[in-house]
Order: structure tokens, then C-alpha cells, then sequence
């Protein structure tokens, strides 16, 4: 069972990152990743990104594509047998133009000398109804 304190901490660490990416916080992504998160973002037919310096590269070369807004929901939470936890989640982007779209995140979350942080991030894009 994952304890409330870490259960809120973990689900902050997931939603700061819309934050701090939509106010072009990009040097205070140390405090939602990993050093070396892999931010998989294959299913979107990109290779996966590695460690902090690539995912701020990736944001800033996207430039105006990246979406205004990043909102997260359904949190949900599945502890590990090593400690680690899983989480699944949906996010809500929304574009400069009123366009918006839905993923799915699958993240592999750590405890780290600094507090819980994100070690592995898959985007998944929801294009379809009913998991089609």
C-alpha cells in the first residue's frame, strides 16, 4: 500500500510538470524527472528522449507546436515490488489554435535522494474511442 504522504507527493511531481513546461520552466524539470529519464515518446512516432538536456532540447525545438496548456487526470498509482511506483494517467493537451488532444501517460516514478521524480515517462496518443 502506498502511503498518503507519498501518494500526494508522487501524484504533485506528475502534475507539476504541465506547469513548469507552460511557463517555459524548462531549467526546473529536475524537479518532476530523473537525471536520466527516458521520455518515450515512440508511440508517437518519435524516438525516445533521454535525460534532462534532451527533454529540454526536444521542448525548445518544438518552439510554438508545444502545447499552452498540459493538464493531467485519473492519477492512479500501483506500487512496485522494488519500491518504485507506477503510475497511469491521462493528459489534456491544448493548443495555441483552440486544438487539443488526449495521451495517456505511463510513468515509472522513483524515490530519489531529492524526493519522488519520474524516471520513465511513455506517451501514449488516445486517437481513437474505446482503446481502438
Amino acid at each position: 500500500m502506498i502511503d498518503p504522504d507519498d501518494r500526494t507527493a508522487i501524484t504533485e511531481r506528475i502534475a507539476m510538470h504541465g506547469h513548469l513546461v507552460d511557463a517555459g520552466d524548462l531549467g526546473r524539470l529536475d524537479e518532476v524527472f530523473t537525471s536520466d529519464v527516458v521520455y518515450d515518446v515512440g508511440p508517437m512516432g518519435a524516438d525516445p528522449i533521454h535525460g534532462l538536456d534532451g527533454l529540454r532540447a526536444a521542448a525548445e525545438a518544438l518552439g510554438d507546436r508545444n502545447p499552452v496548456g498540459h493538464h493531467v487526470t485519473n492519477v492512479v498509482l500501483t506500487e512496485g515490488v522494488d519500491g518504485s511506483v507506477e503510475a497511469v494517467s491521462k493528459g489534456i493537451g491544448i493548443n495555441a489554435d483552440g486544438s487539443c488532444g488526449s495521451v495517456t501517460y505511463e510513468d515509472l516514478v522513483l524515490r530519489t535522494e531529492a524526493g519522488w521524480r519520474i524516471g520513465r515517462r511513455r506517451v501514449i496518443p488516445r486517437r481513437a474511442p474505446l482503446g481502438r
